[in-house]
């Protein structure tokens, strides 16, 4: 069972696009490799959590919570949290539950849980407070720019403001540019060589780890995205 997905962008400078869904008896899904990470609010029986998920670095099976209403906010590579380390982040989840009526405790602070609606504001608020920041030398180089620091500076720069090398956020983002060429049925040879592949080989084995699934399977729309698509295990 696939479920809808709303999305819509943000007026945040440090947001990728902003996302809501609902499920009803709950399952497995296939969580993809992303090299950005998320904030989640999970609405589940009159509880309220706020997680912290991602970057991750190979595709893996993950839970559905039953009768739940989500939304996420994508955050863009260059964005991070410096009083929270990404490392912490990668592969993992850090789940915020509700302290006190519709609000949570966070380093120290208490926040209101946003909502849908209002995320902007409550993004806006985080980055006022030095909770959320932009490194703008992360951000010149996945544009494709030379930075005025060193090849091993960047590459320290990198682990700490996204929780992944460099190389590691080009193959996550490869796969990902592969993937979607296969779905608009594009030939696997040919997405193979649009996405810069050496050949199908390589491309199978990088869309098995970070997608968890063959180029083949992909082509045939079997593909979920862990961004915005859902599988109840009751429908396999």
């Amino acid at each position: 069972m696939i479920f809808d997905v709303d999305t819509r962008s943000s007026d945040s400078p440090l947001v990728h696009s902003i996302w809501r869904s609902r499920s009803a008896s709950g399952g497995t899904f296939i969580s993809t490799a992303v090299s950005q990470w998320e904030m989640v609010i999970t609405k589940q029986r009159g509880k309220i959590t706020l997680s912290l998920r991602g970057p991750e670095t190979q595709a893996s099976p993950a839970p559905i919570p039953a009768e739940a209403e989500f939304f996420g906010v994508t955050f863009k590579q260059a964005v991070f949290m410096p009083h929270l380390s990404k490392s912490e982040l990668v592969d993992n989840q850090i789940h915020l539950k509700e302290s006190a009526k519709n609000a949570f405790q966070f380093l120290g602070h208490t926040w209101q849980f946003p909502t849908f609606e209002n995320v902007d504001t409550f993004i806006d608020r985080l980055m006022r407070a030095n909770f959320l920041s932009f490194d703008t030398v992360v951000e010149d180089a996945l544009r494709g720019h030379t930075p005025y620091l060193s090849p091993r500076a960047v590459q320290r720069r990198f682990l700490y403001v996204t929780g992944l090398t460099y190389k590691t956020i080009q193959q996550i983002e490869r796969a990902r540019h592969a993937s979607s060429l296969l779905q608009s049925n594009l030939p696997i040879v040919e997405a193979a060589y649009q996405a810069g592949y050496f050949d199908q080989a390589h491309l199978t084995n990088s869309l098995k780890r970070f997608y968890g699934q063959t180029p083949a399977q992909i082509s045939n729309h079997t593909q979920l995205h862990s961004d915005v698509f859902f599988q109840d295990t009751h429908s396999s």
